[in-house]
């Protein structure tokens, strides 16, 4: 039986997810929340039931139901068997399986069969009201989005973000935006790496739309205390949120850390969850720096909230991971600029649009863990350097970085296209 028993009557939407609800992706459901309540209706379907111990206060505020897909087939043979069943009716079941096996051929790995079974079910299971899919991350939930669109006959949307886009090959890509109704990307960085791929005629298939942060979600800065690391009852206190995975530079921080000043006390705080938590603690001992570093682990977003308004300077050193993997511009960065803290990260990826060096932020190269030492040390003992840089951080997202900007534009074309006749 299908997820929806409901008259068919408004179009309605159905976005598609990796993980649901994720600590770590905010800002999609901040805009969930924006797109809900500029009267947008959609359903949230997952490819990923939750892992996070703790759920943050924006999903407790969206009202859209989450449906989940069977993660591994074999969690629900009888759904995708059902699903595949239901496919062999469909008029594009020929058009999707030849799609279908044009990739595998390419990519004969399991996981491509995964993404074939999740589309049947996604196909069958939809609200039959649904007549456009708007998916978030360009690999493995484009994938399933893609087939399940062409078996339903209707069209889709993208937004892509970072590892998505500079992960997945060239043909994939290309293809996904071809069959596309239009996308999104959140970085000049990012938006130039998709065009690289699209002749000049179809260009403006891709946009750029920031994400921006609603200020109304975040308490007004606070006046913060001039330390300047000469007190060791009264350290300099430095903060960074993100994965423990090798493109934040995790690596290079504990580096950087351990070539400060033998005379400069600090302590350090590291908010979120990973691959790699453990493998840093050990580092973190070795190098003799486990007193004065604080592992909090992932937690909701009053929490992070306290800790960045608690610290002085906030750090992300990010930088490439293994096969091409990058951030594009880290929400973290933009929660920071909300409190005033003045940011030191790297001349990387999507980071240097919102971070201009020595204007609102300052930067160094990606992997060099000298340069990193010497700016956090010139950042703990200069309190005006810090005040002066969180301001104008601060200032830079009021203007440059409108949440509402964002989100209408891409309400606005998802409304649009909820009224195009379904795809031929």
């Amino acid at each position: 039986m299908n997820a929806h028993q409901r008259p068919h009557d408004a179009p309605r939407l159905a976005i598609v997810v990796k993980g649901y609800p994720r600590l770590s992706e905010t800002f999609i459901a901040q805009e969930m929340l924006g797109l809900e309540q500029r009267g947008l209706d959609f359903d949230i379907w997952s490819l990923r039931h939750p892992t996070d111990g703790a759920v943050h206060m924006l999903h407790q505020q969206i009202k859209a139901k989450p449906y989940y897909l069977p993660e591994y087939l074999w969690h629900g043979p009888l759904r995708v068997l059902q699903g595949f069943f239901n496919a062999l009716s469909s008029q594009h079941f020929g058009a999707t399986m030849r799609a279908f096996w044009a990739d595998l051929k390419r990519d004969p790995t399991p996981n491509r069969m995964r993404r074939i079974g999740q589309a049947f079910v996604l196909a069958r299971e939809m609200d039959p009201r649904i007549n456009h899919i708007h998916v978030h991350y360009l690999h493995t939930p484009c994938s399933v989005v893609r087939y399940a669109a062409m078996l339903r006959g209707i069209g889709f949307s993208f937004s892509a973000h970072a590892k998505d886009i500079w992960t997945t090959p060239d043909w994939e890509r290309r293809e996904k935006i071809d069959d596309a109704q239009w996308g999104v990307t959140c970085t000049r960085d990012g938006l130039a790496e998709l065009r690289r791929l699209l002749p000049p005629s179809a260009q403006e298939r891709v946009q750029l739309v920031y994400h921006g942060l609603d200020l109304r979600r975040f308490p007004t800065p606070l006046a913060r205390t001039p330390r300047d690391g000469s007190r060791n009852d009264d350290p300099v206190r430095f903060v960074s949120v993100g994965r423990a995975v090798k493109k934040k530079g995790y690596d290079d921080l504990l580096d950087a850390l351990a070539k400060l000043p033998v005379d400069l006390h600090w302590r350090f705080v590291h908010i979120g969850s990973g691959e790699l938590k453990e493998a840093l603690k050990t580092r973190a001992a070795e190098l003799g720096l486990s007193d004065r570093i604080e592992w909090r682990g992932a937690l909701p977003q009053d929490k992070v909230i306290t800790a960045l308004r608690d610290a002085d300077i906030f750090v992300l050193p990010c930088k490439e991971g293994p096969k091409g993997d990058r951030d594009g511009l880290p929400n973290v960065i933009l929660e920071a600029a909300t409190q005033a803290l003045p940011i030191l990260s790297t001349d990387f990826a999507g980071v240097p649009e919102f971070i201009i060096a020595n204007k609102t932020g300052l930067l160094v190269a990606p992997g060099d863990s000298a340069a990193l030492a010497g700016e956090l040390a010139r950042l703990a003992r200069d309190h005006d350097l810090r005040k002066r840089l969180g301001e104008a951080a601060y200032a830079r997202i009021k203007t440059a970085f409108s949440f509402d900007a964002g989100v209408d534009d891409l309400a606005r074309k998802l409304m649009a296209s909820q009224m195009r006749a379904p795809v031929a």
